[in-house]
This record gives C-alpha cells, structure tokens and sequence, in this order.
C-alpha cells in the first residue's frame, strides 16, 4: 500500500511543477488559482512522501518519489509546454524510469 500512496506523492509532485508553469503564463486571478493549486499540490505530496516512508526506507522512496516527480514533469513539459522531443531527452528519461523500477525491485 506504502508503495501506491508513494507513486501518487511522486504524481502529486510534477502536479506542483505543473501548476508553476501555469503561474508562469497567467496573471490575475488565474496565477492565484495556480498558485493555490501548486500549494496543495506540494501538501498533498509532501504528506503522502511522509506517510509511505513510515514503513519505506527514506533512501529507496525519496530517489523513486523524485524520479516520478521528474520523468512526469518532463512528460507534462513535452504535452502541454511543447518542450523539446529529441532522441537524448527520451533515452535519459527511459534510463530514468529503469532506475526508479531498479530501485522498487531491489528494496526489502
């Protein structure tokens, strides 16, 4: 279960990297409603990283919850931002993604 509130923690973190963006195109009541959705965003993933680290060791759940962090706001980055698809961008995100598996499959 600690594992499941993990990969939405992780979910809940490119959520606030989303959501600053956001804030970076808007203005007006539009950067209030971002900003206060990067706030709970960031709660929301900070409480659930504590909650799933009660019972997962602190050295294999930060290093995974970063890594979903990172692989889904490049993701959202390449959708939504039109950020740069290249060869080099996907290959280290691949290279990403086996290494969080790594550590999932590797922790006791």
């Amino acid at each position: 279960m600690n594992w499941i509130i993990l990969i939405v923690a992780g979910f809940f973190e490119s959520g606030f990297a989303f959501c600053l963006g956001k804030m970076k195109e808007a203005s007006g009541t539009d950067w209030y409603l971002w900003g206060a959705g990067f706030l709970l965003s960031l709660t929301l993933s900070m409480v659930l990283l504590a909650k799933a680290v009660q019972t997962l060791p602190i050295g294999t759940a930060y290093p995974v919850w970063t890594g979903i962090g990172a692989v889904g706001t490049v993701v959202l980055g390449i959708v939504f931002f039109h950020e740069p698809v290249s060869f080099l961008r996907l290959f280290f995100i691949s290279t990403l993604i086996a290494s969080i598996i790594g550590l999932k499959l590797v922790s006791h």
